[in-house]
């Protein structure tokens, strides 16, 4: 099974390379089932839209993740309590909308889909790794309930990330990073056969800083009175993430390759 997960969606610009390529990148690569972190996806580079939403799923995306700023935009809420498919980090605070795991059938198989979200440096949340724990709890990889478990790991610090890698280390199909709006290198297959990457980078124009206007975004670092709130940037967008071929039988990876295309990162795909 071929499954896919992109990181942050950033701006307009991340929004047209989700609909106008990842429809070919499925087809080229055979893609089972597609995650999207969609956190940053709005005009304003925070937040996701009813419309931006559907286009994601509309383009091939099965499942969309978020993050710190899931809230940013008041239309989350909405989607967050009718949809399934859409989540929010599972340890943010018990009164929140929606869900943060799901339990996704396709091709004949359970896809166990979970969102969370660091303590270090983010909004206050519950403790990711109690609660990581209480979902160890409830989901057994391969036991004939769980064929597939992808962990999306929102957060700011690579000591997080790379914790919660080896805590799931042959308990999930891949553990991937997202937050941080670049791809690292350490893209690998873990001791006990789970993919794991700290982060898998954004879905945005690279010529900027971290999405956003590289100028306005100088201008703030300088205390420029003239700066701007940030905004996106909006040159053509690098498409990232990681693609992981896992066992059917045993639910854990096989193999493991980044994904990027488009923009001005350099293309592995």
């Amino acid at each position: 099974m071929n499954i896919l997960i992109l990181g942050d969606v950033s701006g307009p610009s991340g929004v047209k390379a989700i609909k106008e390529k990842l429809p070919a990148i499925i087809k080229k690569k055979k893609i089972d089932f597609v995650i999207v972190n969609g956190e940053n996806a709005a005009d304003s580079g925070r937040g996701i839209t009813k419309k931006i939403f559907q286009e994601f799923l509309k383009a091939g995306a099965d499942v969309i993740t978020t993050g710190n700023h899931v809230w940013d935009n008041k239309e989350a809420e909405e989607i967050a309590s009718n949809n399934t498919n859409f989540l929010r980090p599972l340890n943010m605070l018990k009164d929140s909308p929606g869900k943060g795991e799901g339990i996704f059938l396709k091709n004949g198989k359970r896809f166990i889909v979970l969102n969370l979200m660091g303590n270090v440096f983010m909004k206050k949340c519950d403790d990711v790794f109690v609660e990581a724990k209480k979902f160890l709890e409830r989901f057994k990889l391969g036991d004939g309930k769980s064929d597939f478990i992808i962990v999306d790991m929102h957060g700011e610090t690579t000591s997080e990330k790379m914790a919660m890698g080896h805590l799931f280390d042959g308990k999930a199909t891949m553990v991937v990073g997202t937050h941080t709006h670049v791809p690292t290198s350490d893209f690998r297959i873990m001791e006990k056969g789970t993919a794991y990457q700290t982060d898998i980078g954004m879905c945005g124009d690279y010529n900027s800083v971290i999405g956003m206007n590289k100028d306005n975004s100088i201008k703030k670092f300088f205390k420029d009175s003239s700066a701007e709130s940030h905004v996106p940037a909006l040159g053509e967008a690098t498409i990232s993430g990681l693609l992981v071929s896992a066992d059917d039988e045993t639910g854990l990876a096989k193999k493991v390759q980044p994904i990027i295309f488009g923009g001005s990162l350099h293309e592995r795909i």
